[in-house]
């Protein structure tokens, strides 16, 4: 039998490959093409229309890399196929080969096809290069085809550096030729049988050679050759399908694995590509889908990003309205609710919140819709602040697929609750199938079945369908897939579905899942918490000065009637947030997109410093006074937290003396004595308080240490950890300088080499300070070098303590399972913090997210633990100069610090203070009673009323009580979820007059809407 099947199998693949297939078109017929290139960059087609077309016929070649050019396709349906036609078994077809290459969908060429009115008809792609035409014969065709010259930019390696990645650096040679532009007659019959053969087909090779079916499915398949006659397949084509009818009604197993296929198109928002042309891909693939739609009653997608709606509702209104009318019917489904599939890993809270706030908010102000699910199948990794920020924007579940990417632990579950941080739980599921992007075939159908780990308790899962991360999205032979395997013997069962069915139906048949607690550790992808580090200093940047801006405004309106510049901040906030998707923030995207994303920053940096200049200028009045600004949320010696004071900004005391010794420094504030040597390394940081040591002996602190950084496969994604065993510590100074003419306290300037880098470190020990700060410049130009800043630390600390949005993540130090030995770089917000039960060190930063915590024990029996920070990479793929150049770092060490220590520290180093000349003090508008409860955000409310939101938190992971004190008339109060409406948060009490009594579980985040009159 095993002989008798692969004969029947390979007979087949010759019959499919060599007449099947070219049979499903009867007739072809060549139209008549001309074309125009656009000069620069892409144009609408008002002015394409307008253009000087040239004749352009098959085998001319076009396209130079990131070009656009336009095709004008004439021609007539040949009169001689009206007798076919009239039959109702062949229909009319645009068919297009733009010279597409056997790279993916949405790596290569790609275009949109327009009707001579400007109506979009649908797009073109490597597996989808038709387009039905509603014509008869003797119809006249007239269309215009945008084709846009995308290029493979991995070419198959995701680690060889490539020119491709910016327009002014590729070759300008064409990369494509015109193949094909027909009239084609599609045989219906001939092309359903593909179908069966490839869903049947498919099947035998998932069965085992013991399984009686497919023994049954090769016999018919035997008699299904035997039927058909090659010579005249349109004839015969019937006659082979009959012979397949009893195999294909065979019905599925009882126990068969469920199925819920949603269409889908995993669209990303920029990665080797530009923004610009992620616009255009999500037109073509929500043609394509709307064109699927009037085929197929029964067929729905299912599509996140609100900015992607956004940018169709801007660029292509008749579309947008096209995808409005089926989202009424419920079969283009808005999912996810957050504005851009982000990281998840490096925003900061009120960044993360802010997602689902657009995201939402925009799916309910422009459709009437509210998701309940949150949807990121291809992010690095999940915090777990996540589970209670999705709950808090009105989420109950949570797919993905990324985390089946890890590459030492299997996760243990697909489907489970996940809990977060305080406690908050979400409906999850990971699917099975491994992918995004499923084609429906029956291998990926077993994969899922297979590895599907409820067995036993449960028995559904979810296949999202479609081609991806270019874009594209499903097709038609999907969607037959569906079809064929919907009740099929020996397969899964399919179900056309969507995200709300498959969690209701998830949660019916599993009440009781189990629980995984804490953040969603991707064992992959580690360097994208360091690569490309100007967008992440950009993205802190901008995120700190939104808090700023937002504060200092509703300040100003609230006390002087001032406008509030919602527009501008909403628009700033979405230009953000639209940056954090997963394959920006984290670095692994062409040049194109990076340079552009520095120059949004430098953009928005620009504005939000005039908008918040207006608002400080606004608040401090006419007059002499030098008036301090401190938008943190605790107070600087006599300035109020989110207020203003006209004395110095600082509580510390103490002028910091430096007395040389030898060759070295020493540097004496009252509280700690810190020497530097000649070789401008920290050697001894003294708490004088308690007069411990805070570095081991013979270890140096602020050591920057150089690791080759060469990834096994993907460039600008990875760090693996043969890295470690590559190490140079840069001990060698050219320059050690003393610095004293700076206010605030006095320090050590030190200057450095390494390969074609240089490197300036500024030590400083502030005037009565418990911290040493560090600023670290460097002119970077090595590639595939990791740079690393060192603290090693005299302390056994059995875990390190990392910031996260809203509070912060316990991570062992020890590596005794493989989950901890495969964590060993991490992510981490403002600060990470490391201790004993009684004394600790924070490490502070404003622009680093990579660290690894390491401990060790010594010879003395002592152990030393280690904090580093990730400072620079320089990958090369995809681009090819990731990193190089200039870059300033800050980072502090705070000595004896506890873990409120550390959050005072994380807000301090990146939020400094704003000196203006004014009248004088500026009350807060909210006052909080516990220092443990963090104000995160001041704003109005986005429904205009001028209600002031504030956001705040339980910090310190235990549980507290606070008053809430509104600084200005309030009519009341109330809880709110992130979307700022009525909430049900329990530990909430509010007083008549607009006080609000808090009681915080741990990690808590609570909303609160104060009315004004």
């Amino acid at each position: 039998m095993h002989d008798t099947t692969d004969r029947t199998l390979g007979r087949l693949r010759r019959f499919v490959d060599e007449w099947l297939l070219a049979a499903q078109y009867r007739h072809r017929a060549a139209l008549e093409v001309t074309s125009w290139e656009v000069p620069d960059e892409p144009v609408p087609f008002s002015q394409a229309i307008q253009g000087r077309y040239r004749p352009h016929p098959t085998g001319t070649p076009w396209g130079k890399p990131w070009g656009t050019v336009w095709f004008h396709v004439t021609g007539t349906v040949p009169p001689e196929w009206s007798g076919e036609i009239g039959a109702g078994q062949v229909r009319p077809e645009l068919v297009v080969d733009l010279g597409f290459s056997g790279a993916n969908p949405g790596f290569q060429a790609e275009a949109i096809v327009y009707s001579a009115q400007g109506e979009i008809l649908k797009a073109l792609e490597p597996r989808n290069q038709y387009v039905v035409l509603p014509a008869a014969a003797g119809d006249r065709i007239d269309v215009y085809i945008e084709a846009a010259a995308n290029p493979d930019v991995p070419q198959g390696s995701f680690t060889k550096p490539t020119t491709m990645g910016e327009k002014s650096t590729a070759d300008p040679s064409e990369l494509y030729t015109l193949r094909t532009v027909d009239v084609a007659l599609l045989d219906v019959p001939v092309w359903e049988l593909v179908q069966d053969v490839t869903a049947l087909g498919g099947l035998v090779e998932e069965l085992s050679a013991q399984v009686p079916r497919r023994a049954q499915i090769v016999a018919a398949l035997e008699d299904m050759l035997d039927a058909i006659d090659p010579a005249d397949l349109p004839g015969t084509a019937q006659a082979g399908r009959a012979t397949l009818a009893k195999v294909r009604a065979a019905p599925a197993y009882a126990s068969a694995h469920c199925v819920h296929a949603v269409g889908h198109a995993h669209i990303d928002s920029a990665w080797l590509w530009p923004v610009r042309e992620t616009v255009r891909k999500c037109a073509r693939t929500f043609a394509n889908v709307l064109a699927l739609m009037e085929t197929d009653p029964d067929f729905t997608f299912a599509c996140s990003s609100a900015q992607q709606y956004a940018w169709i509702e801007q660029y292509y209104p008749e579309l947008f309205a096209r995808i409005a009318e089926k989202v009424r019917e419920g079969r283009f489904i808005p999912a996810g609710g957050m504005w851009v599939e982000s990281d998840t890993n490096m925003p900061g809270g009120e960044a993360m919140a802010r997602q689902f706030l657009e995201g939402s908010g925009y799916f309910l102000d422009t459709f009437g819709v509210e998701t309940t699910d949150v949807w990121l199948p291809d992010s690095f990794g999940y915090t777990g602040a996540l589970p209670q920020i999705a709950a808090a924007a009105g989420k109950d579940a949570f797919f993905t697929q990324k985390m089946s990417w890890n590459d030492t632990n299997a996760m243990p579950h697909h489907t489970f609750d996940w809990e977060g941080i305080d406690g908050s739980r979400i409906f999850t599921h990971l699917t099975p199938v491994d992918t995004y992007n499923s084609d429906l075939s029956a291998r990926e159908l077993a994969r899922a079945q297979r590895q599907y780990t409820e067995k036993g308790r449960a028995n559904t899962s979810l296949v999202p369908f479609g081609h991806g991360d270019g874009g594209g999205g499903p097709t038609r032979e999907m969607i037959a897939a569906a079809r064929r395997t919907a009740d099929l013997e020996g397969s899964p069962t399919v179900v056309l579905s969507s995200p709300a069915r498959f969690f209701a139906a998830a949660r019916a048949e599993y009440t009781h899942p189990p629980v995984w607690s804490g953040e969603l550790y991707l064992e992959y992808h580690r360097g994208t918490y360091t690569s490309q580090h100007r967008t992440k200093a950009g993205n802190r940047r901008t995120e700190h000065l939104l808090r700023e801006a937002e504060l200092w405004a509703a300040t100003a309106t609230v006390r002087t009637g001032a406008a509030y510049p919602a527009q501008d901040l909403q628009r700033l906030w979405r230009l953000v947030l639209l940056h954090q998707f997963h394959d920006i923030l984290p670095g692994t995207s062409i040049a194109w997109v990076h340079r552009e994303a520095e120059q949004r920053y430098t953009e928005t940096i620009a504005e939000l410093e005039q908008i918040i200049a207006t608002a400080l200028a606004t608040l401090a009045g006419a007059g002499s006074e030098e008036v301090t600004f401190n938008s943190g949320p605790f107070p600087r010696g006599a300035v109020p937290a989110l207020g203003a004071g006209t004395a110095a900004g600082t509580a510390d005391d103490g002028v910091t003396d430096l007395v040389r010794d030898g060759t070295g420094v020493v540097l004496d504030n009252g509280r700690l004595r810190v020497g530097i040597d000649g070789r401008g390394l920290i050697t001894s940081v003294l708490d004088l308080r308690t007069g411990r040591q805070a570095l081991p002996p013979g270890q140096v602190a602020g050591l920057l240490q150089v690791h080759r950084d060469i990834p096994n496969q993907w460039d600008a994604w990875d760090i693996d950890e043969h890295y470690r065993r590559n190490v140079r510590d840069l001990t060698e100074a050219t320059s050690v300088q003393e610095i004293t003419e700076t206010s605030g306290g006095a320090g050590v300037q030190v200057q450095r080499r390494f390969g074609d880098s240089r490197i300036v470190q500024r030590y400083l020990l502030p005037d009565g300070a418990h911290r040493v700060e560090l600023t670290t410049e460097v002119d970077w130009h090595e590639r595939h070098t990791l740079l690393k800043l060192a603290f090693p630390l005299d302390v056994r600390a059995e875990q390190a303590a990392s910031e996260i949005q809203f509070g912060h993540i316990h991570r062992p130090t020890a590596a005794n399972t493989s989950w901890d030995h495969a964590r060993f770089e991490t992510v981490a917000h403002r600060w990470v913090h490391v201790g004993e039960p009684a004394y600790g060190f924070a490490v502070g930063n404003d622009s680093t997210y990579g660290h690894d915590v390491t401990r060790t024990t010594r010879a003395d029996g002592g152990t030393t633990t280690t904090v580093r920070q990730s400072l620079l990479r320089a990958p090369m793929f995809p681009d090819p100069d990731a990193d190089q150049g200039r870059h300033t770092l800050r980072s502090s060490l705070v000595v004896g610090a506890e873990i409120a220590d550390a959050v005072t520290e994380g807000y301090r180093i990146n939020l400094p203070e704003r000196t203006v000349t004014g009248s004088g003090a500026v009350d807060p508008l909210v006052q909080v009673s516990d220092p443990a409860v963090v104000v995160e955000a001041v704003k109005l409310a986005r429904d205009g009323s001028g209600d002031v939101i504030v956001r705040l938190y339980e910090s310190r992971g235990g549980r507290a009580r606070a008053t809430v004190t509104p600084g200005f008339e309030a009519t009341g109060a109330l809880a709110t979820d992130l979307l700022e409406r009525p909430g049900r948060d329990r530990g909430v009490e509010v007083n008549p007059d607009g006080r609000v009594e808090l009681d915080l579980r741990p990690f808590q985040v609570v909303t609160l809407r104060f009315a004004r009159s």
